[in-house]
Parts: structure tokens; sequence; C-alpha cells
């Protein structure tokens, strides 16, 4: 769960920066979202692969490891469209939530 939450909170912030002139890119780090800078790497890759974000260059380390080259990161199309079904669901789940609350035999 924690890689989706992940992936959510980089795919909202790149979208976020889309109205910036110069974003402070010190925010796309493994740093300030407090993970390993493997799994901040891990996830990066899996989202440009998966053609959520554009503008990284991967470089390969050899074996299965890689690090990537930021030269100018966005969130793509497809990355918004993530973005908006997620914020959908998580509207329906609380919804939901808020009626299982209120009605608890349900």
């Amino acid at each position: 769960m924690a890689n989706f939450k992940l992936i959510y909170q980089i795919l909202t912030l790149l979208d976020k920066y889309l109205d910036h002139e110069e974003p402070d890119w010190s925010k796309l780090s493994a740093e300030h979202f407090k993970v390993t800078e493997k799994r901040f790497t891990h996830i990066m890759l899996m989202l440009y692969e998966a053609g959520y974000i554009d503008g990284i260059e991967p470089i390969p380390l050899g074996g299965n490891a890689y690090d990537f080259k930021m030269i100018n990161p966005s969130i793509t199309l497809r990355g918004m469209e993530y973005l908006e079904e997620n914020t959908t669901m998580k509207k329906a789940y609380r919804l939901l939530k808020g009626i299982k609350d209120i009605t608890p035999r349900i």
C-alpha cells in the first residue's frame, strides 16, 4: 500500500508543478518522500515505463539496478487519468464508509 501512496504523491507533485515556472525539483526526491533511494528510483522507473511520467532518462547500472537523470520531469495525460480515477475512487470509498458508519448493519 505504501507504494501506491508514493505513486499518488509523485504524480500529484508533478501535476501541481504544471502551474510553476520554476518548480522546486528538490521535492522530487527520496528524501522528500521519506523513502529509500532504491524504492524511489524503482517507483520513478515504473512510472516512466508505464507512461505516467516523462522527462527522465533511465541509466542502467548493471543487473537490475538503475538510476535516472531528470531532464524535465512531467506528468503525462495517462498520469493525469490515474490521478483522476484514484480521486474518484477515494470519494466513493469515503461516501460508502460514511454510509456504513451511519447504518452499521449494512
